[in-house]
């Protein structure tokens, strides 16, 4: 089965419909069905975006990316730092 990609704004508004749905008395199958999702996934997004707007979204993922540049860097010196002391330099 193929995976299906969907950005952020789009989950937010799935989740926002959702709520509605239920609200409405569906059950969560029924809405995970009706946007082609498992319940998993469902619970998931809800866990992650819940509560969420489309401008904190944005800022969480620059912010994961920022967080993954930064912990690379930091990687990088400490084998930078290892190679000098077994070299003896440091």
């Amino acid at each position: 089965m193929a995976r299906k990609r969907f950005t952020d704004e789009q989950i937010i508004n799935f989740l926002r419909e959702a709520e509605i749905f239920i609200s409405q008395g569906k059950s969560i199958k029924e809405v995970a069905r009706q946007f082609s999702i498992t319940e998993q996934t469902y619970y998931r997004w809800r866990k992650e975006y819940g509560g969420m707007d489309l401008s904190q979204s944005k800022r969480l993922k620059d912010l994961q990316k920022e967080n993954g540049r930064l912990k690379k860097l930091v990687a990088d010196q400490a084998l930078d730092i290892q190679i000098l002391k077994e070299v003896g330099q440091w």
